[in-house]
C-alpha cells in the first residue's frame, strides 16, 4: 500500500500569481529603464554633434574673415620703402579701404619703426608723418612673431575693434597695422540658432565678451555678466570635444560646445536650454512611466485571473489521472515542489510501470520520422526493427551542397525574405533527393548533407549519385534565376565524394541522428566549400565508378584542407551527356 500524497506545503495560487506578475511586470520595468538609458545618451551624443559642428563652423567663418584681413594686409608690406614705391603704397592703401569695409584704418610703418602713411575712414590721412611706432605693442608684436592680434576694444562704447599688425617678409620693408571692425563677427553668431532658443556666443582669451545675440551684454562688459560664461568655457576645455553643462548668464542650465580660433586665441561657444535639448526625452519618460504604472495594474489584474482559473483544472486533472493508466505517456515527472504539481507528477509515475514495450518501439518509430528521411523512417516501420540503422561499414556517395554568397545576402536582406528564399530552396532539394531515393541526412544553414547507398542499399550509387546532382544542379539554378530578378545575388555549388564510410545512429538517449563517418565525408565537403556556382565537383572514386556516360571535365589537383596531397578534381557537365 503506498502512503498517501502529503497536502501541499505552499498554496498553487500564491506561486502563479507571484511568477505571473513578475514574468509580465519585471519585463516592462526592464524595458522602460533601458529606453531612457539609451533614449538620454542617444540624444545627448546628438546633441554634442550638432552643437560641435555649429561651433566648428561659426569658428571657420570668423577665422577666414581674420585670416583675409591678414593676408590683404601682407600685400601692403612686399617692397621696400622708396619715393615711388610711397606712392604706390598710398594707392594701394585706400584700395585696401575701399575692398576691405571692416578695416577702419591702415598704417604703414617702415623698417625703422616710423609711420610712413596712414590713411583712416573716420579720420584724416596723413604721409611721412615721421612718428616713431617702434615701441608700439603692435609693432613690436609683429617684428617679434610676424603677424600680432591686438585685444578686442569697443570704440566709442559701441562697435568692437581689434588691431593687427603683419610685417614683411624682409626687414627692409617694413610693417602694416590695421584697425578691423568685428561687427561682421556679431552677424555670424546671430545667425546662429539651436532649437527654438539655442544660440552662441564669442569670448576672447582673457574671457571677456566679444560677440552675443543680445549686444546689450557685450556692451556691459562688466565682470558680473561675463563670469558665469567664463565658468561655462572652462567647464568645456576640461573636458575637450563633449559638450559641458553649465549656467549662462540668466542662470539657466544649458548644454554647450565649444571651438577656438587659433591666433587671436578667441572661443566660440555654442549653447541650448537642457530643458529645451532634452525636452523629448522628458516627454518620453513621462509617457513611459504612466506606462509602466498602467502595465503594472494590468501584470497584477492579469495574474490574479490567470492564477485563478489554472488552479481548478489542475485539480481536475489530478482527479482523472487515474483514468488514463492505459495512457500513451511515457515520462517520468520528478518534482518537489510542495504543491499540487507534486501530487499530479506522483500520479503520473504511478502509471508510468503499464507502458508497454509495443509502445516504447511505436514511439521509437515515430521519434525516427522527425530526423531521418522519410524513405529511412518507412523501411524502419515497415521491417519492423531499426536494427538497420544499427553501425556498419559501407561504400556510399556523400553529397555536400550549399548557396553561395548567402552570408552576405541574410546579411542585407528581412528576415522574411531570408526565409522565404530558404523555404524555396529546401523544398527543391527535398524533391529531387527523394526522387532519386537518396537519404537527406540534415539541413545546416544554407547546406545540406545527402547519402547514397545508406542505409537503403542502392544499386550503382555514384552515377545515381551524379544525376542526382545535376537535377539538383539545374533546379537550384531555376531559383537562382528568379531569385536574382529580385536583386537576391546568390550561387549553388555540389560536392561529391564515392568511397566508404562507418554510417548509423549517433547521439544521446533522448536525440538521436543518423549519418556517416569517414574520410569521403570531409572529402565531399571540401570539395563543396571548392565548388563555385552552377559547379559539380567529384572525386577520382566518382570519376571512375561512372565511366564514359557522363560527360567529365578533369580539373586540376586542388589542395583541400585536411589533406596532404593535392586532390584529382574533375567537374560533371550539367545539361549535356555523351
Amino acid at each position: 500500500m503506498s502512503d498517501p500524497i502529503a497536502a501541499p506545503r505552499t498554496s498553487l495560487f500564491k506561486k502563479y500569481f507571484r511568477a505571473l506578475f513578475a514574468a509580465v511586470a519585471l519585463p516592462l520595468l526592464i524595458a522602460g529603464a533601458s529606453e531612457a538609458w539609451f533614449s538620454y545618451h542617444a540624444q545627448r551624443a546628438r546633441l554634442n554633434d550638432l552643437l560641435d559642428a555649429e561651433a566648428r563652423l561659426a569658428a571657420v567663418k570668423i577665422l577666414d574673415f581674420i585670416d583675409n584681413i591678414r593676408d590683404q594686409l601682407g600685400w601692403t608690406v612686399q617692397l621696400p620703402w622708396t619715393e615711388e614705391i610711397g606712392d604706390r603704397r598710398r594707392l594701394d592703401a585706400l584700395r585696401l579701404l575701399h575692398q576691405s569695409p571692416a578695416v577702419n584704418s591702415l598704417t604703414l610703418v617702415d623698417a625703422d619703426g616710423r609711420e610712413r602713411l596712414f590713411v583712416s575712414r573716420i579720420g584724416l590721412n596723413r604721409t611721412e608723418s615721421g612718428d616713431d611706432l617702434s615701441a608700439e605693442p603692435a609693432v613690436m608684436g609683429a617684428r617679434s612673431d610676424r603677424v600680432w592680434y591686438g585685444p578686442v576694444t569697443f570704440q566709442d562704447g559701441s562697435e568692437p575693434v581689434m588691431t593687427i599688425a603683419v610685417a614683411g617678409n624682409r626687414s627692409a620693408v617694413g610693417l602694416a597695422v590695421a584697425e578691423i571692425n568685428l561687427k561682421f563677427i556679431w552677424e555670424v553668431i546671430s545667425r546662429i540658432q539651436i532649437g527654438l532658443t539655442g544660440d552662441a556666443f564669442v569670448l576672447d582669451r582673457p574671457g571677456r565678451l566679444v560677440a552675443d545675440p543680445d549686444i546689450s551684454l557685450v556692451l556691459r562688459a562688466d565682470e558680473a555678466t561675463q563670469q558665469p560664461l567664463q565658468v561655462l568655457r572652462d567647464a568645456i576645455l576640461a573636458h575637450p570635444g563633449k559638450a559641458a553643462l553649465g549656467q549662462d548668464i540668466g542662470g539657466q542650465t544649458v548644454l554647450a560646445a565649444l571651438s577656438q580660433i587659433p591666433g587671436v586665441e578667441w572661443s566660440v561657444v555654442v549653447k541650448q536650454p537642457f530643458a529645451e535639448a532634452f525636452g523629448p526625452i522628458f516627454a518620453s519618460l513621462w509617457r513611459t512611466g504612466a506606462s509602466l504604472i498602467v502595465g503594472t495594474a494590468l501584470a497584477a489584474a492579469l495574474a490574479y485571473w490567470l492564477a485563478q482559473r489554472m488552479v481548478g483544472p489542475i485539480h481536475l486533472l489530478e482527479d482523472g489521472v487515474t483514468r488514463i493508466g492505459a495512457g500513451q505517456f511515457d515520462h517520468r515527472i520528478h518534482l518537489a515542489t510542495g504543491d499540487e504539481f507534486e501530487r499530479l507528477a506522483s500520479r503520473f509515475n504511478e502509471m508510468a510501470h503499464e507502458l508497454s514495450v509495443s509502445q516504447e518501439r511505436s514511439e521509437r518509430i515515430s521519434r525516427l520520422k522527425r530526423f531521418l528521411a522519410p524513405q529511412v523512417a518507412e523501411l524502419v516501420d515497415r521491417i519492423g526493427d531499426d536494427r538497420v540503422l544499427d553501425g556498419r561499414r559501407v561504400e556510399v556517395a556523400v553529397m555536400f551542397c550549399d548557396l553561395r554568397g548567402f552570408t552576405a545576402f541574410s546579411a542585407r536582406a528581412e528576415p522574411e525574405t531570408v526565409i522565404r528564399v530558404l523555404r524555396q530552396y529546401y523544398d527543391a532539394l527535398e524533391r529531387v533527393v527523394t526522387s532519386h531515393g537518396a537519404t537527406l541526412l540534415n539541413f545546416f544553414g544554407d547546406g545540406a548533407m545527402v547519402l547514397v547507398n545508406a542505409p537503403v542499399s542502392l544499386p550503382d550509387p555514384a552515377l545515381r549519385a551524379v544525376s542526382m546532382a545535376k537535377d539538383m544542379q539545374m533546379s537550384v539554378q531555376k531559383l537562382l534565376a528568379d531569385w536574382r530578378a529580385l536583386d537576391h545575388h546568390l550561387g549553388f555549388g555540389i560536392g561529391l565524394a564515392l568511397g566508404p564510410a562507418t554510417v548509423g545512429r549517433i547521439g544521446s538517449e533522448g536525440r538521436l541522428d543518423y549519418t556517416a563517418i569517414g574520410n569521403v565525408v570531409n572529402l565531399a565537403s571540401r570539395l563543396c566549400a571548392s565548388a563555385e556556382d552552377s559547379e559539380i565537383l567529384i572525386d577520382r572514386a566518382v570519376a571512375s565508378a561512372v565511366g564514359p556516360g557522363v560527360p567529365l571535365v578533369e580539373l586540376e589537383a586542388r589542395a583541400l584542407k585536411g589533406f596532404d596531397e593535392p586532390v584529382p578534381v574533375f567537374a560533371v557537365t550539367v545539361g549535356a551527356e555523351r
